[in-house]
């Protein structure tokens, strides 16, 4: 399991080299979630290290152990991740930060994240920085469009995000959600889609002025806010299969900061598209 990243990204690929989780010929056995038989593709297997010298029937040495990920460490990063996200927002709304001053938080953010999104290896510090310059430019502009554009609009997408986040968990436990190689396939589409028409749409309202081809804004903002809130909703179930699988496959402990970073990044595009509807359905009453 790797960090995912609904943005820029979408590093959802064991290291094996297939999907996480897909390219298991089974699951671990019942009882042990962490065993490691030839017949499964564990893509957090130890491997034996070649050793030279050693008598005729002696064991290799065994390779360091860690503790694998549990549920709890995932529940406990993201809770840290996503509560500094809201306490460095509140910090924001509170001292009525500039929207300059926001943009540029929101760039360093950008940065952070996408040098996260392509290291191999977690690295808390740099998650938690993300979180914290996330919350100052979610913030800022959750003041500025409650203030000048939809009165209440923040809390209704804090509400907003917590229905889809708890609707998305409950489906893809019951099973009505299958995230399988079709689903993923169907996902990145419709992601690389979404994200280059908004590219275009930027570029045409940058050098054309306006709204660009008016994807963000009537109508077509409507329907592009609620098509950002499903891919959304299909970027939660691919974390939570990523989830599922670090667990089965017994990923290390370390393996839960990217968990929480890919939730973290997930439920911030969600509350940003449903920002950005509410502000569109209040203006255009």
């Amino acid at each position: 399991m790797r960090s995912s990243n609904p943005v820029f990204s979408r590093r959802g690929f064991s290291r094996t080299g297939g999907y996480a989780g897909f390219n298991a010929g089974q699951q671990p056995q019942a009882g042990n979630p962490y065993a490691n038989s030839p017949n499964v593709s564990n893509p957090y297997a130890q491997q034996q290290p070649q050793t030279t010298g050693q008598p005729y029937g002696a064991p290799p040495a065994a390779p360091p152990q860690t503790r694998p990920m549990t549920m709890d460490d995932v529940v406990a990063r993201t809770g840290m991740t996503v509560g500094l996200v809201v306490v460095m927002a509140a910090v924001a709304w509170i001292t009525d930060l500039s929207l300059g001053l926001a943009i540029g938080a929101g760039l360093v953010a950008m940065v952070l994240a996408l040098v996260q999104a392509f290291k191999r290896k977690a690295m808390p510090p740099l998650i938690l920085a993300y979180a914290a310059f996330e919350g100052l430019f979610l913030g800022a502009i959750s003041n500025f469009v409650d203030t000048h554009y939809a009165s209440g609009a923040a809390m209704q997408a804090v509400l907003g995000t917590m229905a889809v986040f708890t609707a998305t968990l409950v489906m893809y436990k019951t099973r009505i959600i299958r995230v399988n190689r079709r689903f993923v396939r169907f996902t990145m589409v419709a992601a690389v889609g979404f994200i280059l028409l908004m590219g275009v749409n930027l570029l045409f309202s940058v050098f054309g002025g306006g709204d660009g081809l008016g994807f963000r804004s009537g109508t077509m903002g409507i329907i592009f806010g609620v098509v950002g809130i499903i891919l959304g909703a299909l970027f939660l179930s691919l974390d939570f299969k990523q989830v599922e699988d670090g667990i089965s496959y017994g990923a290390p402990r370390e393996e839960s900061w990217l968990a929480a970073f890919g939730l973290t990044l997930t439920l911030v595009w969600i509350y940003m598209e449903f920002l950005r509807l509410i502000a569109i359905l209040q203006g255009n009453d």
